[in-house]
């Protein structure tokens, strides 16, 4: 396989590019060790090994690294590890390999999610963060149902209380005003005309 480029990045790292649309990155030590150069030929033996022996292993650790963090959906997971260079094959293993253990697990994710955030966003809102996050609508329901406690009509107080908002003083132009806000924090209109009546 012919090395189309080589392209030296930060932290001594380079993106290697082959003919037939492979890439990967390696660092200096490792493409120096290997021969790799731009205009070389790379045999299909030492790629394999390139890929079995140090971008499979360091794809794994980075997914581990990125869920001791914190917990991600696999499409948040999967994003972050494209966004590092790996390819999909790569990262089709690595998934593979942090489901075996269990650490992989969107209704946990999507459950500490609503937990921390339910006393500051309505469930309107928890809904549209949790799909931006990439975890399927019957997951999120389900999700939900079991785990958020909070009480919209208090959060809504709430945020007119921040907001200094005067229920009885405000204009028509001031009621547009915080209804506009409230519907942008994701509060039905139905919510909304409770609390403010």
């Amino acid at each position: 396989m012919e090395v189309l480029s080589l392209v030296k990045l930060t932290k001594g790292r380079a993106k290697i590019c082959l003919a037939g649309g492979a890439d990967f990155v390696l660092y200096k030590k490792e493409y120096e060790s290997y021969g790799i150069e731009e205009g070389a030929d790379l045999p299909e033996d030492k790629y394999q090994e390139i890929i079995t022996e140090i971008i499979i292993p360091r794809c794994k650790k980075r997914a581990l690294h990125l869920l001791e963090k914190q917990d991600r959906s696999e499409k948040n997971l999967r994003d972050k590890l494209r966004e590092g260079g790996y390819s999909e094959d790569v990262v089709d293993i690595a998934i593979d390999y942090i489901n075996e253990y269990g650490y992989l697990d969107d209704a946990r994710m999507a459950a500490s999610h609503i937990r921390f955030y339910q006393d500051s966003r309505s469930k309107q809102r928890l809904k549209q963060d949790l799909i931006g996050k990439g975890i399927s609508s019957d997951v999120i329901d389900r999700v939900l149902e079991e785990e958020y406690t909070g009480d919209e009509s208090a959060l809504i107080e709430r945020l007119l209380e921040k907001k200094h908002y005067d229920k009885e003083n405000a204009t028509y132009e001031d009621r547009a005003k915080i209804y506009r806000f409230l519907m942008g924090r994701g509060f039905s209109s139905d919510a909304i005309n409770r609390v403010l009546k």
